[in-house]
């Protein structure tokens, strides 16, 4: 009698970016875009009490692309 291996689950990791790519021209058609997104500039004084989470910060920073 011959067995054959049951097939193995794919990981999230094994996906490649050809992949995501080809998913994302997929889905596009599916999302809608406002008719105007024009938003006018801020002052940098203006911008006041933005927090982010320890955590948050921490993650950022211990990512190679973008932390020191």
């Amino acid at each position: 009698m011959t067995t054959y291996p049951a097939p193995r689950e794919r990981q999230e990791s094994e996906f490649s970016l050809a992949e995501l790519c080809g998913d994302g021209a997929r889905m596009a058609p599916h999302w809608v875009t406002p008719a105007t997104s024009s938003a006018a500039p801020v002052s940098p004084a203006l911008i006041h009490g933005v927090r982010v989470p320890e955590d948050s910060a921490r993650l950022i920073a211990a990512t190679a692309e973008y932390g020191a």
